[in-house]
């Protein structure tokens, strides 16, 4: 009857492990895969290696896209573009 007494604080392990780390993890790459499919074609966007550039050309077949740069045109596959960095490049600045 004693390990009974430990299936409460079992529980309530699991649950804060559940609430802190899977659920914001779920929603973030929900968030992600949003971004992915709401990409159009000149976005401006950030790769997350850091390659700034405007999207050209979409491909759904393959889930790829091609990136208008400074250097010319690279195809990149949608998952490798940062949504973080893009949407900091979209904001509005604020100016003092």
């Amino acid at each position: 009857m004693e390990g009974l007494g430990q299936w409460p604080f079992m529980i309530a392990i699991f649950v804060v492990f559940f609430v802190f780390m899977i659920l914001p993890q779920r929603r973030r790459a929900k968030a992600e895969k949003n971004f992915a499919e709401s990409l159009k074609r000149g976005d401006r966007v950030i790769t997350k290696s850091g390659l700034h550039g405007k999207v050209f050309e979409l491909n759904d077949k393959d889930n790829s896209c091609v990136i208008e740069t400074m250097a010319g045109k690279l195809k990149f596959d949608r998952s490798a573009i940062s949504m973080e960095m893009s949407n900091k490049l979209n904001a509005p600045s604020e100016k003092k």
